[in-house]
């Protein structure tokens, strides 16, 4: 095959994937299911085109999903997570192994498997997918603490399941070292992805490179090599790879908006040409025969697995009903189940084929049933949020000359920084407000100036406050001009 049809055929495909993110709005349907039709129309049984290496799929499939997880995890505003911490950590770690145990068991009895293929099968689908969270939170309007313990659920349980199917999928007898190695697994990828976030963000912020759109590239290459260093010390690269997006995307972080905009533009990239992958991977004639284990596993996940994992990770915290039910409605599952069965087929050979393809059709089904439900749900049971409000949004640009630097603020709909006059910010003394852009026009503001909703501020801080100064913004966005008696001015 030529270089130019190769090209070619990427580049449009980029561009139908695209436009599916358009189409998929209108007709309310998640985009990836529009990817995995545009994959399988390229496959064998339209177009002609034949892919069937699953190790090179698995291995494209763990690269994009790296992709995501840093897309997710530099978005990831640390203050909207941490009210579910405990929870999110729960949902990631002691969830799926109920998960795995009820969706294991119901399998081996409804379906005659054996117990550690059943097993098996239950480690590969409970685990949420990261892009299917991610793409479908952005239209529903939900508090902040289910928003973020979604995020912070998909974004690290990934790799408790990695750990658990490669593990069933092999040969080797489970002992009671397994927990053992589990738990260093995960705790040594957390400690690495720390690690090198703090490290990146030090050396970002003293680096002073030449070009501003190096800082993307190398923010993303910071995060990249957590999932090395993570998988080098045989620990999780992918917990260590969302901890250090994590970390990066909450520290002061030069051109933050310009990485943040090119990880969502890779992330994009990354779900699009995952998902074309699998649905180019997978044999239309061999789904018919799935469709009914699909159906079988998609009620077990959806009746009891999720439900009972849910309510497990709920009960320290006391939470209500409704918002458990929410979020057992709300685990999605996309790519990663669909790349976990092909580590499976891998690891474990060809006898897993079926599973590869009870997988396919039951992320089909389940995406068609809860992605497309969600808000619906999310208004019946009472948690939808009245106001679809936005954190502000702070960009911030090194002036090394000066030893300043210039953040730009843009106020978004809903926030209350909305009706603030300026003089009731209080900076701290070494910041101020040097240029507001309204309505197109920019003007210079002065302490009678009050803020509105769209409003793009300049704002110079010397370098010694310019911490402080960016979270006395951020508490007035969630507080208004009094926050300061209310909960004080604190970092995030």
């Amino acid at each position: 095959m030529s270089l130019e049809l190769v090209l070619g055929v990427a580049a449009g495909v980029v561009l139908l994937g695209v436009l599916a993110v358009r189409v998929s709005v209108g007709l309310g349907l998640p985009s990836l299911l529009l990817y995995l039709g545009i994959g399988m129309l390229l496959g064998e049984s339209a177009l002609g085109f034949q892919f069937s290496d699953a190790r090179l799929t698995e291995t494209l499939g763990l690269a994009a999903l790296v992709l995501i997880l840093i897309e997710g995890g530099l978005t990831t505003r640390w203050s909207a997570v941490r009210p579910a911490l405990g929870i999110g950590i729960l949902l990631s770690t002691v969830s799926v192994v109920v998960s795995i145990g009820v969706a294991g068991t119901a399998l081996h009895y409804l379906l005659g498997l054996d117990w550690r293929v059943a097993l098996l099968w239950g480690a590969v689908l409970s685990s949420t997918d990261a892009a299917a969270v991610f793409s479908v939170l952005r239209g529903v309007a939900v508090p902040r603490r289910l928003a973020g313990t979604l995020e912070l659920e998909s974004g690290m349980n990934d790799a408790p399941v990695v750990i658990a199917v490669s593990v069933l999928a092999s040969t080797e007898a489970i002992g009671w070292t397994t927990p053992l190695l589990v738990g260093y697994e995960l705790v040594a990828g957390a400690v690495i992805g720390a690690a090198l976030g703090f490290g990146g963000g030090w050396a970002l912020r003293r680096a002073a490179l030449p070009s501003t759109g190096l800082y993307p590239l190398a923010a993303m290459a910071v995060c990249v090599l957590a999932y090395a260093g993570g998988q080098w010390a045989h620990a999780s690269g992918l917990l260590a790879t969302y901890v250090c997006a994590l970390v990066l995307g909450n520290v002061s972080l030069p051109h933050r908006g310009g990485v943040v905009s090119f990880a969502e533009g890779t992330g994009w990239l990354a779900q699009i040409g995952l998902f074309v992958l699998l649905g180019l991977y997978v044999s239309p004639p061999r789904l018919l025969d799935a469709v009914v284990p699909a159906l079988i596993a998609a009620a077990v996940l959806l009746l009891a697995a999720r439900p009972l994992s849910v309510m497990v990770a709920a009960v320290p915290f006391r939470m209500p009903w409704r918002e458990q039910a929410f979020l057992s409605w709300a685990g999605l599952r996309g790519a990663v189940p669909i790349v976990l069965a092909l580590i499976a087929l891998v690891e474990g050979g060809p006898t897993y084929q079926p599973l590869v393809d009870v997988v396919f059709v039951l992320v089909v089904v389940l995406t068609l049933l809860q992605g497309t439900t969600l808000p619906w749900v999310a208004s019946l049971l009472g948690v939808s949020s009245r106001t679809d409000t936005r954190e502000v949004e702070v960009d911030a640009a090194p002036l090394d000359e000066v030893n300043a630097e210039l953040l730009q603020v843009k106020v978004p709909g809903g926030s209350k920084l909305h009706g603030v006059y300026l003089r009731q910010l209080r900076l701290p003394t070494g910041a101020t407000i040097s240029l507001v852009v309204r309505d197109k026009a920019a003007f210079t503001p002065d302490g009678g100036t009050r803020l509105r909703e769209g409003d793009q501020l300049l704002v110079v801080a010397t370098r010694d406050v310019r911490e402080s100064a960016e979270r006395r913004i951020r508490a007035v966005d969630r507080g208004g001009a009094l926050v300061r008696w209310r909960e004080g001015d604190r970092p995030d």
